[in-house]
This record gives structure tokens, C-alpha cells and sequence, in this order.
């Protein structure tokens, strides 16, 4: 069975693993020893400060006051294999500056000559500072079937309804913005690259352990897009062709583009209303029955308990007993260490 699950100090290799796969302008996750260990050790210490905010019945502005990592990683039980990550970090931008641009426009007219312009501009911002950001998403490619990758990603959706004191009411998440066939943005060798003097893969990289370079290196005025080359121009708010999946994924949660791009490689930043989230809105707690056999449904469901450092999500069939009663295997049961009467927060994989 796939279970979803908080990542764990055995699980460091796994992580280290799956870091040396995920790319060029996978920011969050990238082949560098150091970080991929302080990521763990930051998640890890997340999971235990949370705990203890939630055991001591802290306020929510109090949780908030800085910036936790949640990372989740999918494991297939038969195998003991760790194939995927997804993460959620609480506040963005409390403890180090966050910067995206702002695509607005800028509108130049003369009557007298009878000339009217309108240009798209890039000014660099820190507009999300204190929101919520999903991160981190990564499935193995021998994986990347029977809607696994869904699943993966929503499951801290469900994570994020069960615990909302944790977060804040705004959530966003960056998409990979598109590369040549080389995995070199033309975005960055247009801009950036003036700026910075590096490569793209090396300055992501730098961008994930400090980023006052970037204040101290980029631009404070509006960039004029017209003024940039046609392949530069023509990627910004362009999302990376194996990032489109999860694109549509969010968009279908409710997610919008509302003009904010990565600075490094334009890719565009999705947002929504953690309350008008699809699967946040419409998952529902019911009380546990187990059964030998619970359903001939094939609809799939995505299932998780109440626990929050024993938080374990799974995906697939169920059945209802009247308004209050849920349905679900033995096998179900165990992969989601609930007992019966327990409490469980469903949600349908898909509207369909």
C-alpha cells in the first residue's frame, strides 16, 4: 500500500536519494549534502514545535510567528521504499526576505503625437511575505501512475484542514518555470545572468542558503519587458512542461495566477484562499467502522486521521453508514493506524 506519511530521521538517505533526481530550477530540493540535511532537521523541528504549540493550545498568530516546514514523503509499504516529497512551509519570508516580481504594466500616450503604448513591467516585491507555500513536490518516475501524483500532493491539503492553526490564510505555490532543451532558462541568460554572473542551476542553488544576494545584487526599478529578447519575453508566467501536471492539479483545487513570477526563471506563483481550497473545503470527519469488505464503489478517496506527528494519509475505496459512519478495511485501518470510532477527514480524489 501507499502511504503518505511525515518524513523521519531514517528516512535522510531517502531524501539525499531523491534530491540527486529532481533537477535544474527544482529550488526546494536540490543535490547539495548540506541542505538537503538542514531541510530534515528543520522539518523534524517543525514537527516537534508544532506539537507543542497544539499540546499547549497556543493562538494561532503565536504559530505563525515564524516559519515551519512540514514535509510529508510517500512510502510503498511493501517495499519500505521512499518515492515521492511534498511539503508546506508555514509563514514564508519571516526569517529571510522572499522576492518574486510583479508583472504590472506601464502605459506611455502623447496626444500630441498620437502615440499610445501599454508595456508589461517586472518590479521586484516582497508581496507574499507571511503566507503558506506548498513545496517540495516530487514523485519518482516509476510512480507517476494511477493518479499517485494527486494524491501525493493533495494529502497536505488534508494535513493543512486538519491543523489550520498552523498555517496562514493565504497559500501560494511556485511552479517550475520553462527551460530549453538543455535546462537552461532564457529567462535567466536574458536577465539575470547581467546581474549575477552565474550560471542558472548555481544561482537557485546559492538562492536556497542566503538570499540577501539577491536584494543586494537585482534591480530596484521596473524591468521593461519589451525591452528583453523574444525567447526571454515569451516564458515569463510559462510553467516548466513537467510541472504542467501539477499546474492543472491546483488549478483545479482553486488556485489562480494573479501575475507574480519567479525571479530566476519566471516561472508563475499559483494562489488561493486556504478556506476556498477544493479539498480543504470539502473534506468532512467522520467516525470509523471496520469491515471485511466496504465497497464495490471503484470511486477513490483520499483518507487520513487526526494525528499530527502520526499523520498518515492513504488513497482509495470506502463506504458510508448513514451520516455519521465511514466504512474502510482492516488493511486501511493499519496503514492508517486508526482504531475504530476513531475520527478520519475524507475527501473525494476528484470530482468525477
Amino acid at each position: 500500500m501507499i502511504v503518505i506519511r511525515p518524513i523521519h530521521e531514517q528516512d535522510r538517505e531517502a531524501l539525499w536519494q531523491i534530491a540527486n533526481q529532481t533537477g535544474a530550477g527544482f529550488t526546494s530540493l536540490q543535490p547539495h549534502r548540506p541542505m538537503v540535511d538542514n531541510k530534515l532537521a528543520w522539518a523534524l523541528t517543525s514537527l516537534k514545535q508544532a506539537w507543542h504549540e497544539t499540546s499547549q493550545k497556543k493562538s494561532t498568530s503565536e504559530a505563525q510567528q515564524k516559519n515551519n516546514l512540514y514535509l510529508f514523503v510517500m512510502e510503498d509499504t511493501e517495499t519500505g521504499q521512499v518515492v515521492g516529497t511534498a511539503g508546506i512551509e508555514s509563514a514564508v519570508g519571516l526569517d529571510a526576505p522572499w522576492y518574486n516580481y510583479k508583472v504590472s504594466k506601464q502605459v506611455h500616450a502623447s496626444q500630441q503625437l498620437d502615440v499610445y503604448t501599454m508595456v508589461d513591467t517586472l518590479m521586484l516585491c516582497s508581496d507574499h511575505t507571511g503566507f503558506s507555500e506548498l513545496c517540495t513536490l516530487f514523485l519518482l518516475p516509476k510512480y507517476r501512475h494511477s493518479k499517485n501524483g494527486a494524491f501525493l500532493s493533495k494529502s497536505r491539503l488534508l494535513f493543512m484542514a486538519a491543523f489550520p492553526e498552523l498555517f496562514a490564510e493565504d497559500l501560494f505555490a511556485e511552479m517550475r518555470g520553462a527551460c530549453d532543451d538543455r535546462e537552461v532558462s532564457p529567462f535567466w541568460e536574458a536577465l539575470g545572468r547581467h546581474f549575477f554572473a552565474v550560471d542558472f542551476a548555481e544561482a537557485d542553488r546559492q538562492s536556497t542558503l542566503d538570499k540577501a544576494f539577491i536584494a543586494e545584487l537585482m534591480p530596484r526599478h521596473p524591468i521593461y519587458t519589451n525591452l528583453l529578447p523574444d525567447d526571454a519575453r515569451e516564458v515569463i508566467g510559462i510553467t516548466h512542461e513537467s510541472t504542467t501536471p501539477a499546474r492543472y492539479l491546483l488549478e483545479y483545487e482553486g488556485f489562480h495566477y494573479t501575475g507574480y513570477v519567479d525571479i530566476f526563471d519566471a516561472g508563475p506563483l499559483l494562489e488561493a484562499r486556504v478556506k476556498d481550497v477544493r479539498t480543504v473545503r470539502d473534506s468532512r470527519q467522520y467516525k470509523v467502522k471496520i469491515v471485511t469488505s466496504n465497497t464495490t464503489d471503484q470511486r477513490r478517496w483520499l483518507m487520513a486521521n487526526s494525528e499530527l506527528t502520526g499523520f498518515r494519509c492513504i488513497m482509495g475505496n470506502l463506504s458510508y453508514e448513514g451520516l455519521e459512519f465511514v466504512q474502510i478495511t482492516s488493511q486501511q485501518a493499519s496503514a492508517l493506524d486508526i482504531e475504530e470510532g476513531q475520527l478520519l477527514r475524507v475527501v473525494p480524489l476528484s470530482s468525477e
